[in-house]
């Protein structure tokens, strides 16, 4: 590490001076991968080609299950991230550095629309992206996350909540404007603009990010030291702790990233038309209307903090582990709203879009309650050398969530082939909602017995929080969003 870094946050209480720097980053960050995401399905079933321009398209299973393996590769990779961050290179370098081979797979992505320079077909040109954005983007994940809480010390580590919470605000402000912009950039322009946009967006949060370099917190990694405490009683306590936690997430992030595939391609088959003054109609892309998501949240967020969160503190405690209860029952009814909408596409009604937003909404509801609060929850549970680490085991259970996904629409595509028919229509929404079900039943008892530790950077003295009883630890630092 260079010298005239900090290496420890200052005793202070007032903002880290890198904060601006690292949100900056992961607004045009998450631009660039949620643009690329928000137009995979549509591409895949209606844009793409072979080489001598003649359809490739794939089916409906086959778009998912690329999808969902593309999804769960990138959240498969943060362990190698946070490996590399916490054990050799510190969490700027291996940002930095990853950040490269995320450029170069919006790059390779591009090219589908000139696949004679290279030689390759645009399927191939498709997997390779998708392959450099899965380990790029995967692979800084825990560490902008974790790098995130490393700049605050004690003194100020009760702003930490407010920051996460407007580090999600910028993520889904990103996400916000690359969802409505790219769909429009693939119909009227093609895969060059489409997937070339974004990875321009990519290039600029690569700078952003480097520009903050002289006033962030540059946690040295551990070395051996990271192995020591990983496998310390205290590391191994937090890991156990928190891989059943992370199991249960896992089924929330299985139904809500098909909010890219399944609800996309559930949209094709509504009605998308809004009457404009003058006796127009304007037609939603299917692809655009994933927008909701980051919009809502970006509403919701606000709301919960001052208005969901104190009210329900008027009746219960309101705890981590709750709101992620709680989350995750909310998700089953928005999953059973996308259930009854396909049973009226299957009997031959033509819903409008609009109804889908009802399950926008509540899934949008579900996110702020398990993604933002597992996130932080995470990072706080955390030994010091080893937060990265613990962000990777987090992401671990979107790619399980998304290789559950993958697997059961796989499943149904040799099915098809095969002749027999498997969750087609309906039942397909219906099975999820109730692995939902099952799971939120099955969280709410373990949850009784999580007992927790709190770790922040710069305080030497955890939190040891065994309250039995409250469902989790109540941290002292305000874990959740206040």
């Amino acid at each position: 590490m260079s010298s005239g870094y900090l290496t420890s946050p200052r005793e202070t209480d007032e903002m880290p001076q890198g904060i601006p720097y690292i949100v900056g980053n992961e607004a045009a960050e998450r631009f660039s991968f949620y643009g690329m995401k928000a137009i995979l399905a549509v591409f895949m079933t209606q844009h793409l080609l072979s080489s001598t321009g003649t359809p490739d398209y794939m089916s409906d299973e086959d778009t998912k299950v690329w999808i969902h393996t593309f999804v769960s590769a990138s959240y498969l990779f943060p362990i190698l991230g946070a490996i590399l961050a916490d054990w050799l290179f510190g969490k700027y370098h291996t940002i930095l550095t990853l950040s490269l081979m995320y450029c170069v797979g919006h790059g390779v992505l591009a090219l589908m629309d000139v696949p004679q320079l290279v030689g390759l077909e645009p399927r191939q040109l498709l997997w390779w992206g998708l392959a450099f954005i899965a380990l790029g983007a995967g692979g800084i994940k825990p560490c902008v996350q974790s790098h995130v809480g490393d700049q605050f010390g004690r003194q100020n580590q009760h702003r930490l909540t407010r920051v996460f919470a407007w580090f999600y605000f910028s993520i889904n402000l990103g996400a916000t404007a690359s969802t409505l912009l790219t769909p429009v950039l693939l119909e009227k322009y093609g895969a060059g603009w489409a997937f070339g946009v974004p990875g321009v967006l990519m290039a600029i949060a690569t700078v952003v990010f480097w520009m903050g370099r002289k006033v962030f917190v540059h946690v040295p990694p551990a070395g051996t030291q990271f192995f020591t405490e990983t496998f310390s009683r205290d590391g191994l306590r937090a890991i156990g702790n928190l891989i059943p936690l992370y199991a249960f997430i896992a089924v929330f992030w299985c139904l809500f990233d098909q909010t890219a595939s399944a609800w996309v391609l559930q949209a094709e088959n509504m009605n998308r038309q809004v009457p404009l003054p003058g006796g127009k109609d304007f037609e939603i892309l299917s692809s655009q209307f994933q927008a909701l998501n980051p919009i809502f949240v970006m509403l919701l967020i606000p709301l919960f903090a001052y208005g969901v969160y104190p009210l329900l503190g008027r009746f219960f405690k309101v705890t981590p582990l709750r709101k992620i209860g709680i989350g995750l029952f909310l998700t089953i009814g928005a999953f059973a709203v996308s259930a009854l909408l396909e049973e009226m596409i299957v009997a031959g009604k033509t819903p409008h879009l609009l109804w889908q937003s009802i399950a926008w909404l509540v899934i949008t509801a579900a996110e702020i309650l398990v993604s933002i609060t597992a996130l932080e929850f995470s990072y706080t549970q955390a030994p010091r050398k080893m937060k990265s680490f613990v962000m990777g085991l987090y992401l671990l259970s979107v790619a399980a969530g998304n290789l559950l996904t993958a697997a059961v629409n796989e499943y149904i595509s040799v099915q098809k082939k095969a002749g027999a028919s498997f969750l087609e229509g309906a039942s397909y929404y219906w099975f999820f909602t109730g692995l939902m079900a099952v799971t939120a039943v099955l969280y709410t008892i373990y949850s009784q017995f999580y007992r927790g530790r709190t770790y922040i950077q710069g305080d030497d003295s955890p939190v040891d929080e065994n309250v039995a009883g409250t469902g989790d630890p109540s941290t002292a630092g305000g874990t959740g969003i206040a």
